[in-house]
């Protein structure tokens, strides 16, 4: 499939809209056929710099599975939701009868949201649509040690549409951060649950053991991990975030909360005073809840580290214990009164 989709899009053009010409925009296509919940989030930047960018657009979201609506459900922006199966096997029909109705579809701009997609590019091409982005791996967007998944759609972006006729010099929208735009009420939900577990104001470390595949570290790794957050952080609570699957990796022994609502998660986590997790879906939930996180790597760091909001991570490969102790302690310090942010 990347052999036969390689050539699409490749004679797109660079766009410079005056007032009238962003005005003009004003149906949006965000093309992600993909399920899972890592890769819905690291969309959130480009639906705000669409919104930026475009203000009079109404967002459409072309994803696969339940999620989509979920995480964006505080998004007023976006619109329309067009969901492929999960497993289009299973329901072949309804995945066939999407991509036979895209062609009859009209969007003023089509963006395909992550590079070298060949599912993405394809949606892309059979839309009918005024502007098109389709990215390119080839494509030599941004400087190269940014290689960000959450960021490339948006150069992608700034390269084909600039408000001052560079994507290179325009200056005046930073990139936007992950962002579930947790409301008051949500905030005030997560504040109670974390309430619950513990009877003072000590601020809460939250933790999540699990991951997939690689991604995982082992149970004793996790178990040397927390006796020594035990040990350097007396003064705070420590909460484990559990996985969909209700496994952990330290054998419950600390305090552990449980959920399948994502945005009951997140405002969880938000009231909490940082997030340590390995790479995974619910590493980039917490950083769109606003917690500051740090995330454990063994590989892809460049791509899928959480930025801003006082954010990082370690390659665990070249790191040591002490490394990821003292960062802690720095965030604790430097965010002494954290709160959630509201909208």
């Amino acid at each position: 499939m990347n052999t036969l989709t390689k050539y699409i899009g490749n004679t797109s053009k660079v766009q410079t809209l005056n007032k009238s010409g962003v005005d003009s925009i004003k149906k949006v296509l965000v093309v992600r056929p993909n399920h899972r919940l890592g890769n819905m989030l690291l969309t959130m930047p480009l639906i705000q710099e669409i919104s930026a960018r475009f203000p009079n657009a109404k967002i459409d979201i072309l994803a696969k599975g339940g999620l989509a609506p979920i995480v964006f459900q505080n998004y007023h922006d976006v619109g329309t939701f067009i969901l492929l199966p999960k497993r289009h096997f299973n329901e072949l029909f309804k995945y066939l009868g999407i991509w036979l109705k895209m062609p009859f579809s009209r969007y003023d701009l089509t963006i395909n949201a992550v590079k070298g997609s060949s599912s993405g590019k394809l949606l892309t091409l059979l839309t009918k649509s005024r502007y098109k982005v389709f990215q390119n791996p080839e494509d030599n967007l941004n400087d190269p040690k940014d290689n960000h998944h959450a960021k490339q759609s948006i150069y992608a972006m700034r390269k084909v549409f600039s408000l001052k006729g560079s994507c290179d010099t325009d200056t005046s929208f930073d990139i936007p951060l992950l962002d579930l735009k947790l409301t008051e009420q949500d905030l005030k939900k997560g504040k109670e649950i974390l309430n619950s577990f513990f009877e003072n104001s000590k601020p809460t470390i939250a933790i999540f053991t699990y991951a997939t595949g690689n991604k995982c570290y082992s149970s004793q790794w996790w178990h040397l991990f927390y006796e020594r957050l035990q040990t350097e952080f007396t003064q705070c609570n420590i909460l484990e975030i559990l996985p969909n699957e209700n496994v952990s990796q330290i054998n419950f022994e600390a305090s552990s909360f449980y959920s399948k609502d994502l945005m009951e998660i997140g405002s969880v986590m938000a009231n909490c005073s940082v997030f340590i997790g390995a790479d995974s879906g619910i590493m980039h939930l917490a950083s769109a809840s606003g917690v500051p996180t740090i995330g454990l790597f063994t590989g892809r760091i460049v791509n899928y580290t959480p930025y801003g909001n006082f954010n990082g991570a370690f390659d665990t490969t070249g790191t040591e214990l002490s490394d990821w102790m003292d960062r802690i302690a720095e965030i604790l310090n430097s965010t002494p009164a954290h709160e959630p942010e509201l909208h």
